[in-house]
């Protein structure tokens, strides 16, 4: 098998961020609704951990006046945290995201995001804080998490600005935990924003608008030029010491522009060209814009380009958020695992039950090598796994990729096309039953389409596997491993893009 190593621009970036230990972790796409085919805004990503991933949609609760909900990083961090209770609302919002299990120090379940009933969503992106501000961040740390964030603004925002406004109210009253910065996407059917909190234990933060006519690619999440008068400007948003605490430190003089990268980023990279894996996210937002009008098969084709979808690729999202939708035809769709090797699958919010094939299994979950099964999950365990499934589909692709991916992709790409058939049918029914007040009807047939499309999704890479299987047989036979570690020691992951040059375009490839 050929595996593609990283370039040594990352394995450089990588090295550098000593205080994470999976320091890439997820892309964010958003495109401006006038650049859509839809008028929709529309956002996509990955989410890259190593653990196990799984769908959830979590339907909306009351809580009790004195609820509170635990937040923060415990001492096994990179950066030794301490959890804290934070006072819970009294009514969080339904959401649906893809769920993880492990980031060393950071309890389960994870999530980077995902889109609630009020047509919010969410991205979570890695970008490192510059070494001084990672190195003076107070322990035990305390306050919320990337995680954390992302869940409580899916919780509690009704829009992507509130999402922004409820960030800054969370780190100025109970401060942040931080591996060494992190970003957030934050997007409704109007507009974008990027959020980057900083490490440090200075309360820093910094939000920037994106609005009908950008496109943004996050990978690290960046923020350049920022206004001085922030603080009166409808478009930026940050923490109120975000530029005097740069000046206290001697990187920003007050002379000249305030650029939030240049001053708090990582200062041995670039912000749109470096810390990338193959593509930078200049080229990668070159790519979106020469797409436009953006469809949302185009964004999944960004999401699914294999310099971008490999094994590290947890799952696939992309989203189109439109105005005026009610809140059961919220759509998002779902790749189960990196979606190089993994189909689409159309899920909205009113869908009332994940299959079992698609909840949590112990399939690379954390803890699951040491115990044995919980009784209460032996059904659902004993079902086939989705992610499993998938990643069966990447690793015997990569085996032979020249032959492999192109009719993997044909397969992959004629599955979805026939969601998007019925994409009108089932979401002008959906929205008859209920304009007629039979909304449990319409979200009984949003389950039904969903679970059964599902349900052939794992047919499909049922068939795949055998096929593939076979046809390695066919061509020479299985390849018996020459080593005695399953687990990779370095750097390298499965990748289904031979030869892989950063610089050239992929049709020449």
């Amino acid at each position: 098998m050929r595996l593609h190593t990283r370039t040594t621009t990352l394995l450089v970036a990588l090295t550098a961020v000593a205080a994470s230990p999976a320091a890439w972790s997820s892309y964010g796409f958003y495109v401006g609704k006038n650049l859509t085919e839809s008028g929709n805004v529309m956002i996509g990503g990955t989410g890259e951990e190593v653990s196990s991933h799984w769908l959830e949609i979590v339907p909306a609760r009351e809580h009790a006046e004195d609820a509170t909900v635990s937040v923060g990083v415990t001492q096994d961090a990179s950066i030794p945290g301490e959890l804290i209770e934070i006072p819970q609302v009294p009514q969080t919002y339904r959401y649906l995201s893809m769920s993880y299990s492990d980031f060393v120090g950071f309890p389960a379940p994870l999530t980077n995001g995902g889109v609630n009933e009020h047509g919010v969503a969410v991205r979570d992106i890695w970008a490192t804080s510059r070494s001084e501000l990672i190195d003076m961040t107070q322990t035990p740390q305390k306050g919320p998490q990337y995680s954390d964030l992302a869940r409580l603004v899916m919780e509690r925002a009704k829009t992507a600005r509130e999402g922004v406004e409820l960030i800054g109210r969370l780190i100025e009253q109970h401060g942040y935990s931080t591996y060494g910065g992190n970003t957030h996407l934050i997007a409704d059917d109007e507009e974008g924003w990027v959020v980057w909190e900083f490490a440090g234990s200075q309360e820093l933060w910094a939000a920037e608008r994106l609005g009908p006519d950008d496109v943004r690619v996050l990978y690290p999440g960046y923020i350049e030029e920022f206004p001085k008068d922030y603080e009166e400007n409808p478009d930026f948003m940050g923490s109120p010491n975000l530029i005097s605490f740069a000046e206290e430190q001697g990187w920003y003089d007050g002379s000249g522009d305030f650029n939030v990268f240049e001053t708090y980023g990582r200062q041995d990279t670039q912000a749109r060209t470096g810390g990338h894996k193959y593509m930078t996210q200049a080229e990668l937002e070159q790519a979106l814009e020469d797409m436009a009008p953006v469809t949302e098969q185009d964004m999944i084709e960004r999401v699914r380009d294999p310099r971008i979808a490999d094994d590290e690729a947890g799952y696939g999202q992309v989203i189109s958020l439109a105005g005026d939708t009610d809140s059961d035809l919220i759509r998002a769709w779902v790749a189960p695992t990196g979606s190089v090797a993994a189909p689409f699958v159309p899920w909205w919010q009113g869908v009332q039950e994940v299959p079992q094939e698609y909840g949590q299994h112990r399939y690379l979950t954390k803890g699951a090598a040491s115990s044995f099964l919980n009784p209460d999950f032996q059904v659902q365990e004993a079902s086939d796994f989705a992610g499993r499934r998938f990643k069966q589909v990447l690793y015997l692709t990569c085996e032979k990729p020249d032959t492999f991916l192109p009719r993997v992709t044909a397969l992959l790409e004629g599955f979805e096309q026939q969601s998007f058939n019925d994409l009108a049918w089932v979401e002008s029914s959906a929205r008859t039953l209920i304009e007629q007040g039979q909304r449990e009807q319409a979200r009984q047939l949003l389950t039904h389409y969903s679970q059964t499309r599902a349900e052939d999704a794992m047919e499909l890479g049922r068939t795949m596997v055998d096929w593939l299987s076979a046809s390695i047989e066919l061509e020479g036979g299985r390849r018996a491993p020459q080593g005695v570690l399953v687990n990779d020691q370095g750097g390298e992951t499965v990748n289904c893009l031979p030869d892989a040059n950063p610089d050239k375009p992929k049709d020449a490839q």
